[in-house]
């Protein structure tokens, strides 16, 4: 069992080969693939941590769509001086699919 832990939109995802992950925003090359940054590759029992070692670790996913997540509403609210504020937010985001994880 292959399996890496990626970093991606400020996180870290663990992802195999065929997993869907919804990651922020991010641009795919002409060809609709984005490359991920290994933090860790697990290959069995040989775990892969080193920058020398993951340098030559590819991790390739394919583009599905890009989508909104829900919406979140900011309220700002403060007593006797008749101040409030609304505010709602959408995060933009990108559904991808994990197509090879290349040693």
């Amino acid at each position: 069992m292959v399996y890496a832990v990626v970093r991606a939109g400020g996180r870290q995802e663990k992802v195999e080969v065929g997993t869907i992950v919804v990651l922020d925003r991010i641009a795919a090359d002409k060809d609709g693939n984005v490359e991920l940054v290994p933090v860790l590759l697990v290959d069995g029992d040989k775990i892969t941590h080193g920058a020398k070692d993951l340098a030559k670790v590819k991790v390739v996913a394919e583009v599905l769509n890009d989508l909104r997540g829900p919406k979140i509403v900011i309220q700002k609210f403060k007593n006797k001086t008749g101040y409030k504020k609304r505010q709602g937010h959408r995060q933009e985001q990108t559904r991808i699919k994990i197509t090879s994880i290349n040693l």
